[in-house]
């Protein structure tokens, strides 16, 4: 993983933002910090992550582990809804979390024989599962390196406050992510560190 962070970095380095967002936290990135073998609890996790904050997410997802206090899947699947929203979390994220670990306790999937788009297509088919949440997983827990998350709101507001535009459409994405390619996770790992920190090249000086 380290060797493809140091190519990943001298390729990015040719972009003059994401030559400043490496010098101020390529030794801070850690791509293995949600990474988890256990592919329900993977995703678990990510669901909870859905459409909330950084720091709002760690702190729900510590008291989702607190709870399960290493219980088996089987007991995850078994607890009531209202055990999982006491973490905070809202009744259908209750249910998405169970819809996981039924999925994975009837199928074994070798997710690394799978392109990316057969890994999202097959996470997809889970009620709950969006292309967001099956993006994360290629990226955290999979590792594929070039993977970028269109809708993912941070990575959006990171662009446009690091590269001074008014707005990201689609043309954008597509001339950033084609330049970054095939390196696009690990430009995403920047983006998300700066943005978190509220730390941009806009204001570089």
């Amino acid at each position: 993983m380290k060797s493809i962070i140091k190519l990943a970095y001298n390729h990015l380095s040719n972009d003059k933002v994401m030559c400043y967002l490496i010098d101020m936290f390529g030794d801070k990135i850690n791509w293995g910090n949600r990474y988890n073998s256990n592919y329900a609890l993977s995703i678990a996790n990510l669901i909870i992550e859905q459409q909330i904050s950084f720091k709002a997410a760690i702190t729900v997802k510590k008291r989702f582990a607190k709870i399960l206090d290493k219980k088996p899947d089987s007991e995850i699947m078994n607890m009531s809804n209202s055990d999982l929203q006491s973490i905070g979390i809202s009744f259908r994220k209750a249910e998405y979390i169970k819809n996981v670990f039924y999925f994975f306790k009837s199928k074994t999937i070798d997710f690394d024989k799978m392109s990316n788009k057969e890994v999202i297509d097959c996470l997809v088919s889970i009620k709950g599962i969006g292309e967001w949440t099956a993006q994360m997983f290629l990226i955290f827990n999979l590792f594929r390196q070039d993977i970028f998350s269109p809708k993912d709101l941070a990575l959006i507001n990171s662009i446009k406050k690091n590269y001074q535009l008014e707005s990201v459409g689609k043309s954008e994405i597509e001339k950033l992510t084609k330049s970054w390619s095939p390196y696009n996770s690990i430009a995403c790992l920047l983006l998300w560190e700066s943005v978190e920190n509220q730390i941009f090249f806009k204001d570089h000086k």
